[in-house]
């Protein structure tokens, strides 16, 4: 029962983690929009209030897209145990290429992506979005069934 237990608690962790990583991915791509139309934190705060409206609601199109590819690299980084920094930003990076491609080849040519600015801005924002991950989930990815340090038997902290 307590290895069931320590599956749910990762899980409800990994649940976290991309929850935080869609809204620093969000936030990131409202900055990168407001900074090219000439906003600056010299403004008023109307603007800025703006943000604590379009952040969540554009995290959660952030969370939607990029949730299958996002699935298959948290899986695959839980089982071999990747913990690095960097992997998890590379992989922000492969899952918003991946959406730019979902995208690109849906024909839809109204939605698709084609300017460079825009794609650099996607990818840095995946990049953010898996450097968040890491910080809120990716660190202890895999340890929780590997019967490392800080943990028991188990897979219990402790």
């Amino acid at each position: 029962m307590s290895r069931v237990f320590a599956y749910l608690i990762r899980f409800a962790v990994i649940l976290f983690g991309y929850l935080v990583a869609s809204l620093a991915a969000s936030a990131f791509l409202n900055i990168l929009f407001l900074a090219s139309l000439g906003y600056s934190p010299q403004h008023d705060q109307p603007m800025a209030a703006s943000l604590y409206v379009s952040i969540p609601v554009l995290a959660l199109f952030v969370a939607y897209f990029a949730l299958l590819p996002a699935c298959i690299i948290i899986l695959i980084a839980e089982i071999v145990g990747w913990r690095d920094w960097l992997f998890y930003a590379l992989a922000g990076a492969v899952v918003a290429g991946a959406f730019l491609g979902m995208v690109d080849h849906a024909g839809d040519t109204t939605f698709a992506i084609r300017e460079t600015n825009a794609i650099m801005a996607v990818i840095g924002g995946g990049m953010v979005g898996g450097i968040f991950y890491w910080l809120s989930a990716g660190r202890l990815a895999g340890s929780w069934w590997r019967g490392e340090p800080g943990f028991d038997d188990r897979g219990r902290p402790g």
